[in-house]
């Protein structure tokens, strides 16, 4: 006979198990007796219409606590709406063991919302710990409309317990024990991807983040070994994983399966069938330009990813992968077009973008390994567009600039993005001009000798990255050359290659990140409508007021610069032989004269700046390292440097402070004693002002 004891262990073990909801039949007839459909339950209880299908079909059921709260509802519907022949009052569901299966689920961070349930029928707590971020919420920015097909945002992070968090707190029960049913499950039940950011655009495919322990249950290594460059490593082919994909007839793209994998099947109908993966203990986020992401608990690397997302893009790759992407992907090659003689609609180019094919660079455009160069025997020289790198002869300086305590450092917010703005480029192919007369308007590449222009050696001439006077001819964007016009210099170039079609094709590029680095600034605390003063103290601490959205305008500012600097990707690997073409040639972003646009145009606005500053001010800087220049300064503020007019209002035309871009903001501060230490054994003080190496710092 029983003991007592164990009676009570028995009775214990049944009032823990999860209830038990009735059978799938009668899920869906209590549902249809209240007038409810599967879509609107889905949306009560924050899951996908397929989940609601499969439970009452009998495929799959819900887990706590959204099992709770199903059962409660149904338990209100059965009092309602009781069995035929089961009399006025319907006994209430019963509770006992489940087996449970897994299944496709989405919650919110706590338990589903109020309203998800009948009031009389009160909503169980949470059983899950919240997947919010614990930091202080941020400005809610206005939100675009939600596509139904995408309901549960743009990515998902996947961990090794099947938790898949979402944005805004959802998180998603992941069944998949493998690669292949990952993808599955990812394009047929997650609910995620994100809408084409152009009408003739594509849509964003579903992102999932892998951590180390979902790798792992998914069979695939914790760490991806190897002696080549990071970036290049992949799984072997016969990999376990790689023959699972293979089998279940999907692809990899020839990037292979390395931290950022593709997965997808040739496009079926309308419908692109494609999954991003990104495996974060395989340095898919680097933390220059992810600080500290790959570290946060799942939930907040989700609301990093999807913060980016939605302003910026869905990652794909690198920020620079995801710079250059964005572009693709606001200009659309092409656009569906009617055909006069069928009337069909076929694929047709859509005007302002870059088209379907790559085109071949200018010569003096190109790098010196190019085919266009090596094969031509091309021995004309090159464009030298580059940010500046220029240090301040210590023999120029003044003694009244000696004796000053402090060196400031200021930074230009995000400087090659304010240059994009209403940028004009080529948009055709080169053209080859000989004696052509200068027109500021037509972009392209000019061979000009400025050589005999007059500077002021305490500036950095604004023609040459080092700063150092040209010697001689030498070839130039029109920006460069323009400049040099608005001196008051005749330009008479010898050569030009230049582009009839042109276009303002960076424009959506730009405004895009403009307002997501504006927006995010603005979520950190530091808003436009800020003084001078008030600015400065919102930038000391605005990293700290939320690391998650810090991280988020890190990655932004890297999008820009990667982005730019990806329209001249180099060849990589040890293997390449000058001459030979290499991947990225086979994009129509491969565009070095659209790169040597933006950085001269940005080079030329620092330039303008400095010469304003001195007619203003009759400050010179000691040193200028892309978007950064050091200034001497008689306090540890800026506000003490810079020109005011007597209203109190920043001069146009100067550094002005502020949150947006081509404004600046406070990079370090060092004293005087210091630079002038730097300056003399040769090094730049606007490369270490903040106490680091910014070159080695970029995503700072």
């Amino acid at each position: 006979m029983a003991s007592e004891e164990e009676l009570f262990a028995s009775v214990d073990a049944l009032l823990n198990e999860e209830p038990q909801l009735p059978p799938p039949a009668e899920r869906a007839r209590l549902r249809e007796a209240a007038g409810i459909t599967q879509a609107r339950l889905a949306t009560a209880l924050k899951t996908t219409t397929q989940s609601v299908k499969n439970w009452e079909n009998g495929r799959s059921e819900p887990k706590s606590p959204r099992l709770d709260a199903y059962q409660r509802l149904l338990n209100g519907w059965a009092a309602k709406h009781p069995a035929p022949g089961a009399g006025s009052a319907a006994a209430p569901v019963p509770r006992a063991a489940s087996s449970e299966p897994a299944a496709s689920k989405v919650e919110t961070a706590g338990a589903p919302q109020a309203s998800a349930v009948p009031a009389a029928v009160p909503a169980r707590p949470a059983t899950r710990p919240a997947a919010t971020s614990r930091r202080p919420a941020a400005r809610k920015a206005a939100q675009p409309a939600v596509d139904p097909r995408f309901s549960h945002g743009p990515l998902a992070v996947l961990d090794g317990d099947g938790s898949a968090y979402g944005t805004d707190g959802l998180v998603l029960d992941c069944p998949a024990t493998t690669v292949p049913e990952l993808v599955e499950w990812t394009l047929k039940e997650s609910g995620l991807g994100a809408a084409k950011l152009n009408r003739y655009g594509k849509d964003s495919d579903p992102l999932i983040v892998l951590t180390a322990a979902a790798a792992v249950k998914l069979g695939l290594p914790e760490r991806l070994e190897g002696h080549e460059q990071r970036r290049s490593l992949r799984l072997p082919e016969d990999h376990p994983v790689v023959k699972q994909v293979v089998k279940a007839k999907w692809r990899l793209t020839q990037r292979g399966f390395g931290p950022w994998a593709r997965i997808y099947r040739k496009v079926q109908g309308r419908e692109r069938q494609c999954v991003q993966l990104a495996v974060l203990s395989w340095d898919a986020l680097d933390e220059r330009s992810w600080p500290g992401v790959s570290e946060m608990e799942p939930a907040d690397i989700a609301r990093v990813l999807g913060t980016y997302a939605t302003r910026v893009i869905t990652p794909r790759g690198s920020t620079a992968v995801s710079g250059l992407e964005l572009m693709t992907a606001l200009r659309p090659p092409t656009k569906a077009v009617r055909d006069e003689e069928t009337g069909n609609w076929v694929s047709g180019h859509n005007a302002g973008s870059l088209g379907m094919e790559p085109m071949d660079p200018a010569p003096p455009e190109a790098t010196p390994e190019h085919p266009v160069v090596v094969n031509s025997g091309w021995a004309g020289g090159f464009l030298n567009e580059e940010a500046y790198q220029w240090v301040r002869s210590v023999d120029t300086l003044s003694d009244e600039e000696c004796t000053l305590p402090f060196a400031v450092g200021l930074d230009l917010n995000t400087a090659f993005l304010a240059a994009a703005a209403r940028l004009v480029v080529g948009l055709s192919g080169p053209d080859h001009f000989h004696a052509p007369k200068f027109n500021p308007k037509i972009p392209g590449s000019w061979l000009v000798d400025l050589s005999h222009i007059e500077l002021d050696p305490r500036l950095p001439s604004p023609f040459t990255p080092d700063g150092t006077r040209p010697t001689g001819p030498a070839w130039y964007q029109t920006h460069t050359v323009a400049y040099a016009q608005e001196f008051g210099h005749d330009v008479h170039p010898i050569e030009a290659y230049l582009r009839r079609e042109t276009g303002a094709y960076l424009d959506p590029w730009h405004d895009r990140l403009k307002n997501a680095y504006v927006d995010t600034l603005a979520d950190l605390g530091v808003t436009k409508d800020l003084t001078d003063a008030e600015f400065l103290a919102a930038m000391e601490q605005h990293k700290q007021n939320d690391p998650a959205l810090a991280a988020v305008l890190s990655a932004i500012k890297a999008t820009v610069k990667g982005g730019v600097g990806k329209l001249r990707e180099r060849p990589q690997g040890k293997s390449y032989k000058e001459g030979e073409t290499w991947p990225a040639l086979a994009r129509p972003t491969w565009r070095p004269d659209i790169r040597a646009a933006v950085i001269s145009k940005a080079r030329v606005n620092m330039h303008r700046k400095l010469n304003n500053m001195v007619k203003m001010t009759g400050l010179y800087p000691l040193a200028v390292l892309s978007d950064c220049v050091v200034y001497p300064s008689p306090s540890e503020s800026p506000l003490d440097f810079l020109p005011y007019a007597a209203s109190g209002k920043p001069q146009p035309g100067a550094f002005r402070l502020g949150p947006t871009p081509g404004l600046a903001k406070l990079e370090g501060v060092q004293s005087m004693l210091w630079a002038v230490d730097l300056m003399e054994q040769g090094l730049n003080p606007a490369r270490h002002i903040k106490g680091g190496d910014a070159v080695l710092d970029e995503g700072e």
